[in-house]
């Protein structure tokens, strides 16, 4: 580490602004990431011709599934990155390579032009953007918390997942947007790729953006201590019991978040029955009323302490999962389908956010940006990006209910996790400010 860097006093205005640009660039990071799940029912019969829609979604979906592979790639090496040259270098090294990925998505050609060099082209593109999405949580989930106050940590490291979530919403939103103005040959056709221009773009602001946020002090400081350098194996070596838990408490609420989100507006049409735009509205409204929960939850998570919230969640969704899943399945009703999804929503909300939070507590300054991203981006890989992929299998083979329970099951083992580990927010290893 080099140790010029030197600690300043960061003043509420310009911790806000440092804030607000962390996230702004969190958001779009997410934009270009779920725009591929988003858009996934229009593009699939392009890239992966089939008379069955399950068949072409499922090609999809495993697409997906392999970019979540190479999330604890990317978490490996732009989690040492952060860790060693700072938070701010690996946030705009993860712009950079999110930028690539949108580009060569919307510019390959389809199966009819190029043969199978298109979904060859679409896998690198998803490979590119999971390096990116790998390296990019543990960078603003560190980033953000450091920038924080012991105080009100909760809430302003809950902004990691309101961007998150806002990038999806921002997605749904377009998509919503070129249903109406364009017909539905013309979307099929070309207008899916408007997203991934869109969100190319974006990144370019963002990168010029990120390059003028500060560098937190927590970081500041262990650059100018000797610490030891960041690496995968200091992680086991040191902190194995810490990794653990950030693999095990974020494994079932991972699950849980993709299910009812990247996943729930695909359900609502091949299980359902909606169409493809009443699918994409309802998610979208369940969607902005959840990101508006997230800053309320991680506000509560400050006065009452984080292992309380996540218990809530781990009991919530071992309870409701399965009636809230099968109840889904059936319905008919766009308002009912709303206040079900939002339900599931409400329930997830105490794992999405705080975790950020919990994650970047557990560890010292010189290792939290790995120690957060790594074990992460591996639960992820497992679970979170398999997620799509398994309940489309288990619908394939006619036993759609049984992911029901696979979900449940997976929240059931991390709430043993949140009962039996220590509250961060009173054993915060986040020093400086």
């Amino acid at each position: 580490m080099s140790g010029a860097s030197s600690i300043v006093a960061m003043t509420p205005a310009r911790r806000l602004r440092n804030i607000v640009g962390g996230s702004a660039g969190n958001l779009v990071e997410w934009f270009d990431w779920y725009a591929y799940a988003a858009f996934a029912l229009y593009f699939a019969p392009i890239f992966f011709p089939s008379e069955d829609p399950t068949a072409q979604l499922l090609s999809a979906a495993g697409v997906f599934a392999v970019g979540f592979l190479m999330r604890p790639v990317g978490a490996w090496i732009m989690g040492v990155y952060a860790d060693r040259k700072g938070r701010k270098a690996g946030l705009t090294l993860s712009v950079s390579l999110m930028c690539a990925g949108s580009l060569i998505i919307g510019c390959t050609p389809g199966y009819a032009d190029i043969g199978l060099a298109a979904p060859a082209l679409l896998l690198f593109a998803r490979l590119l953007q999971g390096i990116s999405v790998g390296g990019e949580y543990g960078s603003s989930a560190t980033y953000l918390s450091e920038m924080a106050t012991a105080r009100n940590r909760g809430f302003w490291s809950s902004f990691q997942y309101v961007t998150l979530i806002s990038g999806q919403l921002l997605a749904l939103i377009l998509l919503i947007v070129l249903q109406q103005v364009m017909d539905k040959e013309a979307l099929a056709s070309w207008g899916w790729r408007i997203p991934f221009f869109v969100g190319a773009a974006l990144a370019v602001v963002v990168f010029w953006l990120r390059r003028r946020l500060d560098e937190t002090n927590a970081f500041k400081a262990e650059d100018t201590q000797a610490a030891p350098r960041s690496s995968a194996t200091l992680l086991i070596r040191k902190h194995p019991k810490e990794a653990l838990l950030v693999f095990g408490l974020t494994a079932g609420g991972t699950l849980a978040f993709y299910t009812y989100t990247t996943y729930l507006q695909k359900f609502l049409v091949n299980t359902s029955g909606f169409s493809k735009e009443s699918a994409t509205q309802i998610s979208a409204a369940a969607l902005f009323i959840f990101m508006l929960l997230q800053p309320a939850v991680g506000a509560l998570s400050d006065k009452i302490g984080r292992r309380p919230v996540m218990i809530a969640f781990g009991v919530t969704g071992l309870l409701f999962t399965v009636p809230i899943m099968s109840a889904l399945a059936t319905v008919d009703n766009a308002w009912a389908a709303f206040g079900l999804a939002l339900a599931a929503l409400v329930i997830v909300s105490g794992y999405t956010a705080i975790n950020a939070v919990v994650k970047a507590e557990l560890f010292p300054a010189h290792i939290r940006a790995l120690g957060v991203a790594l074990p992460y981006a591996l639960a992820n890989a497992i679970f979170g990006g398999t997620a799509e992929y398994a309940a489309l299998w288990f619908k394939s083979i006619g036993n759609e209910s049984i992911y029901f329970w696979y979900v449940t099951g997976m929240i059931g083992l991390s709430l043993i996790i949140f009962v039996c580990m220590r509250d961060t927010k009173h054993n915060s290893k986040i020093t400086h400010e």
